[in-house]
């Protein structure tokens, strides 16, 4: 190898700080590790070699293969391999080709470890976040599950109406067979098989595991729904709920499920620790960019002590049996998900607000 000046050794010097920055700040500017990302990173490298434009960048990352340009027959190159999770997972190595008065700095070598280990951090915390994700996904889904569990006895018993017309008119239909009678019947049976299909059909839907899905859609209906499933379960405790909204028309672009997910976790909860005749107050406004959602009970409130814990996951003040302790905490990591926030303050004069903020656009 030729002795470099001391002004090329700092130009050289320059190119590769330069190449850690760029490849640590993308790194840092991207939430997802993506082909384009890897890609750019190759890109990246390949200038910072003393000869770039006889350099090629060859990079292979398990399934994932790229190179900056059409590797020669014969070359000579740098390598240093890709660790992910300390398991050799791939390569990232420099080429020139051999018929080239090109050489490698000693220098080049350490830079190109440096990268090596900058693409191996990145992959293992992309990973690691991905593994998060599908934790979250889980719990969410244990809870919708366990929120079923706790309003299928509502449900049933508003799906026992419909079923019965269902075999009321069909016993009617067996035993009156009259044309006009009959079409009057059987629109009758269609329509209640229609509604109690739709019942089915949302508690389904509603415990599935499904990917976050955001849309622009209306608040309002999303809330009477929930409202209206949990009808049952206000009756049953002897309460009763007031729908305010500031603004009927109001859109935001969020997780219908999720949300849902959310009023049905902190309504289940008012309900269990609302007192007879009590009333649950769910008001919604907005401003320029957010939207706010309080759900106000009557209950014996939150003691101070354990406001700080109440959306840890598995804490519960309920008897063993009767709550998992992940309804608050499932709750917290959608809003959060939704770039959101939510605080539990004080009644007055007793009872908890859980005041919830989201944006309107994500």
């Amino acid at each position: 190898m030729l002795e470099i000046s001391t002004e090329e050794k700092l130009k050289e010097r320059i190119k590769e700080l330069s190449c850690l920055y760029d490849i640590s700040k993308m790194i840092s500017g991207n939430v997802t590790c993506s082909e384009a990302i890897l890609k750019e990173i190759c890109s990246i490298v390949k200038v910072a070699w003393r000869f770039n434009e006889a350099s090629i960048v060859e990079l292979k990352l398990n399934d994932f293969y790229f190179c900056t340009s059409d590797l020669p027959k014969d070359s000579n190159f740098q390598a240093s391999s890709v660790f992910i999770f300390e398991k050799e997972s791939g390569f990232i190595k420099v080429h020139y080709a051999s018929n080239s008065t090109t050489y490698f700095l000693d220098e080049e070598q350490k830079l190109l470890d440096k990268v090596a280990l900058e693409i191996s951090g990145f992959v293992e915390k992309n990973s690691i976040k991905e593994k998060e994700k599908q934790l979250q996904r889980s719990v969410e889904r244990i809870d919708r599950l366990s929120i079923l569990g706790e309003i299928t006895a509502g449900i049933a018993h508003e799906l026992n109406t419909p079923l019965g017309n269902i075999l009321g008119f069909a016993e009617l239909i067996n035993e009156q067979n009259i044309d006009r009678q009959v079409s009057q019947d059987v629109s009758k049976i269609i329509n209640a098989a229609i509604y109690s299909r739709e019942i089915v059909k949302k508690l389904m839907f509603f415990a599935c595991e499904m990917p976050q899905n955001m849309e622009v859609v209306s608040i309002k209906p999303i809330i009477v729904e929930a409202l209206s499933l949990l009808g049952p379960n206000f009756r049953k405790a002897h309460a009763s709920y007031e729908l305010i909204f500031d603004n009927p028309d109001l859109k935001a672009q969020i997780d219908n499920i999720q949300l849902t997910q959310v009023l049905f976790n902190i309504l289940i909860n008012s309900i269990y620790v609302a007192p007879n005749n009590s009333l649950i107050t769910v008001k919604v406004t907005s401003d320029s960019e957010n939207f706010f959602i309080e759900i106000a009970d009557q209950g014996s409130g939150i003691p101070e002590e354990i406001k700080s814990k109440i959306f840890e996951p598995f804490f519960t003040t309920k008897p063993i049996g009767e709550g998992s302790g992940l309804g608050l905490s499932v709750v917290h990591g959608i809003i959060k998900s939704h770039k959101g926030d939510i605080i539990a303050i004080d009644n007055e004069p007793t009872g908890t607000i859980f005041q919830i903020r989201l944006p309107l656009n994500s």
